[in-house]
């Protein structure tokens, strides 16, 4: 039987749609071997996570996605095999999640002023106190009636460039690569196919950079051959996942569905500094 697994998954602990028990048993019932738990700038997912797999044939994977850059460009890291309650990590991550509800707070104002107003305590009751983020400023539009699902929110008003976005504060992503190894863990570049290669893709490599997400629901074959000849050149771990935040629109659930090479795991645990 073949090893599966899947390298970045979501839950509630961000914007993810399901509890991280719940993650953890569709796992199993999926025949899973590794799952890498990556909530945005939180690893609250982690440790419950890994509490429901104990005892388990499953390995739960601590990890985070941490996103960087800023106003010209925006990349998101993954960072694996991390400390989930390393002190400087967690500072760090609490600074940022302070962040994006200055954010979300900013584009809810601008929907305000669009025509578009929804209950700020209905934004943080779907957040359910934990990292805050654009889908659940998606899902407050969807229940006012004012877009038929995330996707168009997004597409119409909440994507990059749209009219009621507002840019992330900078962030160097040299630091955070630096934290993540402090923290014991590697950093991976996330789904550059669809979020574009950075432009200085060297100096993340120098700074310590170990992967690049090749396998990605949003690549397509060409984005994943032209990704793992730049992971060959770079000598980066090729990686992937689902990034599962739950049932597709259509009720698919990807979790696990990527063919990700069952070695990436050793190769990814050998990066560790």
């Amino acid at each position: 039987m073949s090893v599966r697994l899947d390298l970045h998954v979501h839950t509630t602990a961000s914007d993810g749609l399901w509890t991280p028990a719940r993650v953890v048993q569709e796992a199993l019932s999926r025949g899973l071997r590794y799952l890498a738990i990556t909530d945005h700038e939180t690893t609250q997912g982690v440790l419950e996570a890994a509490a429901h797999a104990r005892g388990t044939p499953l390995e739960v994977i601590p990890g985070v996605e941490i996103s960087v850059g800023g106003p010209e460009e925006e990349i998101d890291l993954l960072g694996y095999f991390i400390d989930p309650l390393h002190p400087e990590l967690l500072r760090m991550l609490e600074a940022m999640q302070a962040e994006r509800v200055e954010r979300i707070r900013a584009m809810a104002e601008r929907l305000a002023r669009l025509g578009l107003p929804v209950p700020w305590e209905r934004v943080l009751e779907l957040a359910r106190g934990d990292v805050l983020g654009r889908p659940h400023l998606a899902r407050a539009m969807v229940e006012q009636g004012y877009v038929a699902d995330e996707a168009e929110a997004f597409r119409r008003y909440l994507g990059r460039d749209r009219p009621a976005y507002v840019p992330r504060r900078p962030v160097d992503p040299q630091e955070v690569i630096a934290r993540i190894r402090a923290a014991g863990g590697v950093a991976v570049l996330a789904h550059p196919g669809r979020s574009g290669l950075p432009r200085d893709l060297r100096s993340l490599w120098e700074a310590g950079l170990a992967g690049l997400e090749v396998y990605h629901p949003d690549h397509s074959e060409a984005d994943t051959a032209r990704l793992m000849e730049i992971a060959r050149i770079y000598d980066l771990v090729p990686t992937g996942g689902s990034d599962f935040h739950g049932p597709t629109p259509d009720g698919r659930i990807l979790l696990g569905a990527l063919p990700v090479p069952p070695h990436t795991v050793d190769r990814l645990r050998a990066r560790r500094p």
